[in-house]
């Protein structure tokens, strides 16, 4: 059991657990079975499950040199090779209950776990940085439409909405470790960019991926709106926090709500995700 924990803690529970409860939302929009829906959400979190344990295994030596203490791996709660052996696991696993939904399900899901690995392996040092979340944030909306009967791709619109999310969700989950990164070699788009050009993109992301879903979305009234303005409140929430603060967590907590409101206003839009 300690060892489970250890690896639940190196695995970046928070936002595995945001996007697979991203996956349900946008499986529940597309109005998938129960079947699908459990397969689809299963498989998403394992995959996110391989990408954190691998990303942790990768920089346990990094971590260790900047006294990150609050990572399993470098308090030798768990040791690298079990975390290799358990990231290694998770993929078959993901890939395979990603079969039984369809080769193109399977074919988009690998696509998104491959963007994530590449950027531990290396992408995450260059200026490149960005685009493994612009790929498979781009891409994830289309995970819901293709595990269903009928197989889709995702609107253009959600492909526009979740690459634009990737990108604050990339920008402003650094932010707190960017002089850390610089000791350990780590030179990433944001640490090109600086603090507050990240925060101000990551904020005109999260606005763009909002105006995507309002017009996207099928769905009239206020409720659309009132989503919009929800997502708009937790953009300005992001600039006050980092400009009271400083770069810290609380921002990206705050894009990944936005995201999940984005969500939610597809699941009422009823269907406007394909």
């Amino acid at each position: 059991m300690r060892t489970l924990r250890a690896l639940w803690g190196a695995s970046h529970p928070g936002p595995s657990v945001v996007v697979t409860t991203l996956s349900l939302a946008l499986g529940l929009a597309v109005g998938l079975d129960a079947w699908r829906l459990a397969l689809l959400a299963v498989a998403v979190l394992l995959g996110q499950l391989s990408i954190g344990i691998s990303n942790d295994a990768l920089d346990a030596e990094r971590d260790r040199a900047v006294g990150r203490r609050d990572k399993p791996l470098v308090r030798g709660e768990v040791s690298r090779r079990t975390a290799w052996i358990a990231a290694a696991l998770a993929v078959v696993l993901a890939l395979g209950l990603s079969a039984p939904l369809g080769w193109a399900m399977l074919l988009a899901h690998a696509v998104t776990i491959a963007s994530g690995w590449a950027y531990n392996l290396g992408l995450k040092a260059t200026p490149l940085s960005v685009v493994p979340f612009l790929v498979s944030f781009g891409l994830f909306p289309s995970l819901a439409s293709l595990a269903a009967p009928e197989p889709s791709l995702a609107a253009p619109f959600a492909w526009i909405a979740g690459a634009a999310l990737g990108a604050a969700v990339h920008l402003t989950n650094v932010l707190p470790d960017l002089d850390d990164d610089r000791r350990t070699g780590i030179r990433g788009l944001p640490h090109r960019l600086g603090a507050t050009a990240s925060v101000s993109i990551a904020v005109a992301g999260i606005v763009v991926a909002a105006v995507a879903v309002l017009i996207g979305g099928r769905s009239d009234g206020v409720v659309p709106w009132v989503f919009f303005g929800a997502v708009l409140v937790l953009a300005v929430a992001v600039v006050v926090r980092m400009r009271l603060r400083g770069p810290d967590r609380v921002g990206f907590r705050l894009v990944m709500a936005a995201a999940l409101v984005l969500a939610a206003q597809l699941v009422v839009a009823a269907g406007g995700l394909t």
